[in-house]
């Protein structure tokens, strides 16, 4: 994350100061601090915490050694400091973390080096400790432009026994230049922000009663009225935060809490590139998922009496089950119950096409792609879910109607996956007909007919698949195009599973969006059969397999992309621009 965490604080007699801030660099130290690489090699006290290693190195001049800054250091001057405004001593060589996994550096000191960042942080600095607060002058608050980056700075008190009123006020502040980034970071960092800042206060409220304890400053300022307030603290007019919280080590703690702070913050959000229009099956999921909840919301508003006293049948054959709406689930958004998952045997398209053999896979695929209704029988319902889901992905979301299971036979229309059991009579002409296939789990004759394909999943031995249709597809018929390319994918080797699964889903969307345009082309603007086959034609798809897979698909777009096409023909400008 490009930014500065900073910690300031209100002098009581030079202002708002800069104490301590960290920044993050993504190139080389700045200016100077590669010259003392070696002794800050020589000194390491090294230590890994989340992947970040973090060492001192010496820097050639510190804006915070006053001595040694020359004229052009942004720097204040040593005359314009006091204990309460220093927080590295002289020479010290500042604090460097090294993010072996990004190689970014954060740098720790009093100061940026840089003069423009000395700038823009000197001037959060100032507007976090006077102008900028919110009510009670303790607690968070947002401000910035885009010309001096937007700031988180959350202002807090240290106890302080010398102090007037016994406090000293204090800011931890954050700069960047994203202003979204920043305000998107607002919960995490007001989280991390207030745990330091409650390290520091419950440090520095031991040392308070400490010494009050000892010597209390109530009763001697009462004794002392008429003395002016700053001879009254013996000429001590600032101390150092290490001295309130007793802490000698407390710039290298704040080193790294700033250093993982950045690292966190920037690491804790993640950018994801969105191109295009959703997709025909987002869309679809969208209808069903709003369709879903309007039949729950009728389910719990009816009344008792209504309620059927059977199971009633599975509704357009698009729901797996009807018993209550919490267990209805649909086909289309890819939520089979865990439990089948975990008992299904069918793991992939390429798994099946290995059981299944060559031939009967590229007939039952031809069916599946032309929305010929496919009927699994087997006794094993897991097996048939399985199956359904592994042959569901070659279509759109919309094209899918599936009844997992059912005790009777269940036409065409209102389902293209029916699973049965093996006792349902299918009726002759449903047999004999080219618009389905019909795949028969049986018990195999010899148990080695079909060996494991793999040793952690239930064994597939003991099943005999038959495939047969009214129409069977010939080994030398070209098939549609789409059904080629999967084959292709699924023979080669060299491709995983996942890889397989990306590769159908742009083959859908590419042919997805040639259906739109045929649907566009026919439907909408109504053109003549001459001009459709020339569209064909262009489309690579006038082989007569492709033109019934164009046509099924059709029926798969969803009924937002359809209004939206009807009402541009509808309106009078496109009516116009058409004339």
């Amino acid at each position: 994350m490009n930014a500065i965490v900073a910690l300031c604080h209100f002098c009581e007699l030079h202002g708002p100061r800069t104490l301590f801030c960290t920044e993050v660099l993504h190139s080389p130290l700045p200016q100077g601090a590669g010259s003392g690489d070696i002794a800050g090699q020589n000194e390491q006290a090294e230590e890994e915490e989340g992947g970040i290693q973090m060492s001192s190195r010496i820097r050639s001049h510190s804006p915070a050694e006053g001595a040694s800054a020359d004229s052009s250091s942004p720097g204040p001057k040593k005359s314009d400091m006091c204990e309460g405004c220093r927080s590295l001593a002289g020479g010290h060589p500042g604090y460097v973390s090294h993010d072996k996994e990004t190689s970014i550096k954060y740098v720790s000191h009093q100061h940026p080096n840089h003069p423009q960042l000395f700038s823009i942080v000197r001037q959060a600095c100032v507007r976090s400790l006077s102008c900028e607060v919110c009510p009670g002058r303790e607690g968070p608050i947002f401000f910035g432009d885009e010309q001096h980056g937007f700031v988180f700075s959350h202002t807090f008190f240290i106890k302080d026994s010398l102090a007037r009123g016994f406090q000293r006020w204090y800011s931890i502040i954050t700069i960047m230049m994203d202003r979204i980034y920043l305000i998107n970071s607002w919960p995490f960092l007001l989280g991390k922000i207030r745990g330091i800042i409650d390290e520091l206060q419950g440090k520095a409220l031991k040392v308070f009663e400490a010494e009050q304890f000892g010597c209390p400053q109530r009763a001697q300022r009462m004794n002392t009225a008429f003395t002016p307030f700053l001879h009254q603290r013996n000429g001590n007019a600032a101390r150092s935060l290490t001295s309130l919280t007793n802490d000698e080590n407390l710039w290298a703690c704040l080193h790294t809490s700033f250093a993982w702070l950045l690292k966190a913050c920037g690491s804790r959000l993640t950018e994801k590139l969105l191109e295009g229009a959703p997709t025909e099956d987002t869309l679809v999921q969208m209808e069903k998922l709003a369709d879903l909840k309007e039949e729950s919301e009728g389910w719990d508003g009816s009344e008792e009496e209504e309620k059927p006293s059977s199971q009633p049948d599975v509704v357009e054959g698009q729901e797996l089950s009807k018993s209550s709406p919490e267990t209805s689930l649909m086909p289309d958004c890819n939520s089979w119950n865990v439990a089948h998952r975990r008992l299904s045997v069918f793991r992939s398209l390429r798994h099946m096409r290995q059981v299944l053999g060559a031939s009967a896979f590229r007939m039952l695929a031809w069916h599946v792609l032309m929305g010929n209704q496919v009927i699994w029988k087997a006794r094993d319902m897991d097996l048939v879910q399985s199956a359904f889901d592994v042959l569901r992905t070659m279509l759109p979301i919309g094209c899918v109607r599936i009844i997992p299971y059912s005790d009777q036979y269940e036409e065409a229309y209102r389902c293209n996956f029916l699973g049965l059991s093996p006792h349902v009579q299918i009726p002759p002409h449903i047999l004999s007909s080219e618009f389905a296939v019909l795949v028969e789990v049986r018990a195999a004759t010899r148990s080695s007919l079909y060996p494991t394909l793999f040793d952690d999943e239930q064994s597939l031995n003991k099943y005999e698949f038959v495939v047969t249709s009214g129409s069977p597809v010939a080994a030398d018929r070209v098939g549609p195009t789409i059904l080629n390319k999967i084959e292709a994918a699924l023979t080669n080797q060299n491709l995983s599973v996942d890889v397989v699964d990306q590769c159908l889903v742009c083959l859908k969307e590419e042919w997805m969006n040639k259906v739109k345009v045929l649907f566009k082309f026919t439907k909408v603007d109504s053109r003549p059969k001459e001009d459709t086959q020339k569209l064909l034609s262009i489309l690579g798809a006038a082989e007569e397999d492709n033109v019934k897979l164009l046509k099924f698909w059709m029926t798969g777009l969803s009924k937002t992309y359809k209004s939206h096409l009807m009402s541009t023909v509808r309106s009078p400008t496109s009516s116009e621009s058409r004339n």
